[in-house]
């Protein structure tokens, strides 16, 4: 069975949410909790992805959710720290471009 944990720390009027291990349909359900508790309690949220060796469809998904909960409640979500193939799955969705923080996104319009 592959490790999963995600971690909810408080820094700066932010929810930083660590993810550790591998994202997949066994544990969607665990991100997603953490992801709206962390909306429902920060203005920002910036979700770590350095320790997140795989993410599959159904992880995406857990973050689709978690980033349009935020919108519906007038916060932010955002990823950083992608790396490897959980950078190239967010790539290849659009899901990295759609919750990369405003700084990444230059002059651009906000989402």
């Amino acid at each position: 069975m592959a490790v999963f944990e995600a971690r909810t720390s408080a820094a700066d009027g932010r929810a930083v949410v660590s993810l550790v291990g591998e994202c997949d349909l066994t544990t969607r359900d665990e991100l997603t909790t953490v992801l709206l508790a962390a909306v429902d309690s920060a203005p920002v949220i910036v979700v770590d992805l350095s320790g997140l060796r795989f993410i599959d469809s159904s992880g995406v998904h857990g973050l689709v959710t978690g980033h349009h909960a935020a919108r519906r409640q007038g916060r932010r979500l955002h990823v950083v720290n992608a790396g490897g193939a959980v950078a190239h799955v967010l790539e290849m969705t659009g899901i990295g471009e759609l919750l990369a923080p405003p700084s990444v996104h230059g002059t651009g319009p906000a989402s």
